[in-house]
């Protein structure tokens, strides 16, 4: 998501409801001021609605937390007397109008807090239901509410791997705009609630595909573009041995560097589209050789650390491989027993096997690669012998076709032919950290069915060390994403 967007999202989504609570606290008898703190204010409904103190606790767990305060945002609705279920959707996906509306409306009037027992026998009438069949309401509506949110607005995200450091770390929790390239709309409707593939714990299928949808997507402002953090589904699963529906494959993210049309290469780690070269990745880390006077580096020495360099080989007591970013290079070159520090390239012309399309007729590598047209829906291409594995499993696998090659003959669907013409379009999605990262250089095309959202910015980051609290990386903290 640009700028702009960005811009809107937070004075909607968090300004304008933020201003909200002050009003509605200030009718509580509440400090207004205590309605724009985070976290802060989340502990004043706890205390207005007459909720347990530790749901705060709940309000720092990723994904929990969604349901946490669409479920106190409730609460605090009652509490002001809204006890429909159309005040409490006006309440979830219009905060920046409804919240503001009750706020100065001065009918609206503090009632007490909504989950004590006194609250609900004096308002019983309203409430009209048990105890228990008004918490699975409360439940069903926060469940559909995320739902509803998490399918075609936005949807919680988090880095599990290096492959986008040092733009994205893991322990990075971001939102993923599903507006941007619009809505994909579920293809697998039969499905535990926010479980990708897999239950928790006990690790079943969570989805049925006795129902299968085709694939639709809604318009949204924008195409994929080059440059863009893309979230996808990973193509990878759709056949043997996982076999998985689209919307259910693992989400994978990466930065999008080749659109349908394209032409792209990659020499010398950087990336050629059309023949002209792409910016390098901001925070990308490429692999440096380094050279020392003789003295041992230790991989967690602070000077290592602190530059956020990994070490990954070492070939003598002086030389070492290291992946890091230019500026990290460039301090770490400046240290008084470093000779010299020296970007790595494979070689062109070094055959990888793990490499897309893993012919040794293609001799290419993480670091030298293509050139490779990229497939864009009613592009017509010629088949041969030079490019059926490139575009084998494009064809087959992802448009759906019986392909086969019998002698110097192609068959596609049993006919004879030396054309095809492509249905959708096509995406090459790298990481950042190109030497650690899987990618399109490792498994080809991205499909447009696959893709699932924009990276729009990070909401939380924790590392892995020490306690959750301590661990926040609170500079990263409503950090956008380019």
């Amino acid at each position: 998501m640009g700028t702009i967007e960005l811009i809107i999202f937070v004075i909607l989504y968090i300004v304008i409801p933020f201003v909200g609570f002050a009003k509605l606290f200030e009718k509580a008898g509440q400090p207004g001021w205590q309605g724009y703190i985070p976290v802060y204010n989340a502990y004043v409904i706890i205390k207005l609605t007459g909720k347990p103190k530790w749901w705060i606790i709940l309000m720092l767990i990723p994904a929990i937390n969604i349901l946490a305060i669409i479920g106190l945002t409730i609460d605090l609705l009652k509490s002001f007397g809204k006890f429909s279920l159309r005040d409490w959707a006006a309440g979830i996906l219009l905060p920046f109008i409804y919240l503001i509306k009750w706020g100065n409306d001065k009918e609206t009037k503090y009632l007490g807090p909504s989950q004590t027992p006194e609250f609900k026998e004096k308002y019983s009438k309203q409430l009209k239901k048990s105890s228990s069949r008004e918490w699975t309401e409360a439940i069903v509506f926060a469940v559909l509410a995320a739902t509803i949110i998490r399918t075609f607005f936005i949807e919680a995200y988090v880095i599990p791997s290096g492959s986008m450091e040092s733009t994205l770390l893991v322990g990075d929790y971001l939102f993923v705009s599903k507006m941007n390239y619009g809505p994909r709309l579920p293809m697998t409707p039969l499905s535990f609630p926010f479980a990708q593939n897999t239950m928790p714990l006990i690790g079943t299928k969570s989805y049925s595909d006795l129902i299968k949808f085709p694939y639709y997507r809604l318009p949204g402002f924008e195409n994929v573009k080059k440059g863009d953090v893309v979230v996808f589904n990973f193509p990878m699963q759709s056949d043997s041995p996982w076999y998985r529906p689209i919307d259910k494959e693992d989400n994978y993210i990466k930065r999008c560097q080749g659109a349908p049309g394209d032409t792209l290469s990659i020499v010398n780690a950087r990336v050629y589209v059309n023949g002209k070269a792409m910016p390098n990745p901001p925070q990308g880390q490429p692999a440096f050789s380094v050279h020392t006077d003789g003295t041992q580096l230790n991989p967690q020495s602070p000077v290592l650390t602190d530059l956020h360099a990994t070490m990954t080989g070492q070939s003598s007591p002086s030389d070492y491989e290291m992946i890091m970013t230019r500026q990290a290079a460039a301090t770490l070159k400046s240290t008084s027993y470093i000779k010299s520090v020296t970007e790595y390239f494979q070689p062109k012309g070094r055959f990888d096997k793990d490499i897309f399309p893993a012919d040794p007729t293609l001799p290419w590598n993480v670091d030298n690669y293509g050139p490779i047209i990229i497939p864009k829906a009613g592009m017509t291409i010629k088949l041969d012998s030079s490019n059926f594995l490139i575009y084998r499993r494009t064809i087959q696998v992802y448009e759906n076709n019986k392909l086969e090659l019998q002698g110097n003959d192609i068959l596609i669907n049993g006919k004879k032919t030396n054309t095809y013409t492509f249905k959708q379009n096509y995406y090459w999605m790298m990481g950042d950290n190109r030497h650690n990262s899987e990618d399109s250089r490792f498994w080809g095309f991205v499909p447009e069915d696959h893709i699932v959202g924009k990276a729009l910015f990070i909401w939380m980051s924790t590392d892995s060390a020490g306690s959750f609290l301590n661990s926040i990386r609170w500079n990263r903290l409503f950090k956008g994403i380019h």
